[in-house]
């Protein structure tokens, strides 16, 4: 598994203003699709196309209800990239700043 190819879509997807804040809101429990497009001033196309972007690279999960479609975040997910975080910014062993700079190799 390559988390770097496996999380650059999910970091892609929070590039965006509108859905960081749908991922916040999301982060007080499931969510219709009507709810959410309330808190914007957008059309239902343009809501449908975030949560389709947010639904690919898998933060939000989402559930059929009748006519509704409910989101709520993937928490398994975030958590994980959470963890991709910490290591990325902390020093590991394997890090690139432990190479020799005498021979331009890793230890």
């Amino acid at each position: 598994m390559d988390l770097h190819a496996d999380y650059a879509p999910v970091f892609k997807a929070l590039g965006d203003a509108t859905r960081l804040k749908i991922i916040e809101m999301l982060s007080c429990g499931e969510l219709c699709a009507c709810d959410i497009l309330e808190s914007f001033e957008i059309t239902q196309p343009t809501l449908s196309y975030h949560m389709k972007i947010l639904t690919d690279c898998g933060l939000v999960k989402s559930r059929k209800e009748g006519s509704w479609i409910r989101y709520s975040n993937n928490t398994d997910l975030i958590e994980q990239i959470k963890i991709f975080g910490d290591k990325i910014t902390t020093e590991q062993e394997s890090c690139i700043c432990k190479c020799s700079k005498e021979d331009n190799r890793c230890d």
